[in-house]
């Protein structure tokens, strides 16, 4: 008989990363359980977390016993802060609205864990991800979306390194929620009825912008993003006065402290003049936009032109788009329909059906004339 896989796990003590874990021990593998920490327990913001907290190492380590696995608890605390945290705050001190669970699954998950597969000896890295990892014909991975579309995190994944990939599982792909919870009960996990984390892991539920707007106010230039300034209308009339950028994004309507006879909108963040910009719905929509650095997801990158679905936020259906590359490494993304909200420092996912082709973050909308 071949010697069992050694798999290293990632389990962030939730439900998802418990089962993914316990069914390829199930199936015969030799897991290995380990949990991130990705900040100091004692100044962690806010109440404890279903995610990232000490009960959240306590429910990863009960699975791992129960399956009979050993479980480790890695200091990731430097690289989360560095990698994630500081872009996050920097994003909305630059008047962007990040997405950070993209940056923490190419940094830590896909990048810190990846790198010491080799020095723990194990072959490949299992997380607890929906999302699919099939072979193209000369062996080549091909990240492709969950089967269940309301749990699917491909997106989430865009910015993963492409070779990390080929040491990767996904043991959730195939699975719909619903049966996940199940194989939890079957194998008598405590965990199957924990509630899933709706928020950032490093941020008070219900809390992000006040939370953005205290750390900014501790640090020097970037304290600009909690520093009053107006909002103005499409025409450049002043409607009012703000208390920070870090307050909005672009396509939000609650919040704005302001009184009109029709829905206003946030259509821009100027964080150069600290400037916030209202108008009506549609106004918010977007004939393409413009992204920073490309993490292309296939081994042969189009050089030219070519066509693509792109998802601008998680909860966006993909829109059929042209897709071709723009000055600086970038791409230039023209939808064939309008998009409503297209927001800076989110991230776009290009597809090619169930396929991921390339992640990049959103670098501005691109509106009317300037689409052409």
């Amino acid at each position: 008989m071949s010697a069992p896989r050694r798999v290293l796990a990632a389990m962030s003590g939730g439900v998802d990363s418990g089962v993914a874990a316990a069914l390829l021990a199930e199936r015969g593998d030799a897991v290995t359980g380990v949990t991130l920490k990705l900040f100091c327990h004692g100044a962690a913001p806010g109440a404890a977390r279903p995610c990232c907290s000490l009960e959240a190492i306590e429910d990863a380590r009960a699975v791992a016993r129960a399956m009979g696995f050993p479980h480790w608890v890695v200091d990731a605390e430097e690289v989360f802060r560095a990698r994630v945290v500081g872009p996050f705050l920097e994003d909305y001190a630059a008047g962007r609205t990040p997405y950070p669970c993209a940056l923490c699954n190419r940094h830590l998950k896909f990048g810190d864990l990846v790198a010491r597969l080799d020095l723990l000896g194990a072959d490949v890295l299992c997380t607890g991800h929906y999302a699919r990892l099939g072979r193209d014909a000369d062996g080549a991975p091909a990240l492709r979306r969950a089967r269940d579309a309301a749990k699917d995190q491909s997106y989430a994944l865009a910015l993963v390194p492409y070779a990390a990939l080929a040491r990767a599982e996904f043991p959730l792909g195939d699975l719909a929620k619903d049966e996940v919870r199940g194989h939890a009960r079957r194998l008598g996990l405590a965990l199957w009825d924990k509630p899933e984390s709706q928020d950032l892991c490093f941020v008070p539920a219900g809390t992000r912008a006040g939370e953005v707007a205290r750390r900014l106010a501790q640090g020097g230039a970037a304290a600009d993003g909690v520093a009053p300034g107006p909002i103005v209308d499409l025409a450049g009339r002043v409607l009012g006065e703000h208390r920070g950028i870090v307050h909005f994004t672009v396509g939000q309507r609650r919040g704005l402290g302001l009184s009109a006879p029709d829905p206003l909108y946030v259509l821009g963040v100027d964080a150069g003049t600290r400037t916030v910009t209202v108008g009506p719905r549609a106004a918010l929509a977007c004939e393409g936009l413009e992204t920073g650095a490309v993490n292309w997801l296939v081994p042969h990158p189009p050089a030219g032109a070519f066509r693509a679905a792109a998802k601008i936020r998680a909860q966006h259906r993909a829109a059929p788009a042209t897709v071709e590359p723009a000055a600086g490494g970038g791409l230039r993304v023209r939808f064939d329909a309008p998009q409503l909200a297209v927001t800076p420092g989110q991230l776009c996912a290009l597809y090619d059906g169930e396929r991921v082709v390339a992640g990049a973050p959103i670098a501005r909308a691109v509106r009317g004339a300037d689409a052409a």
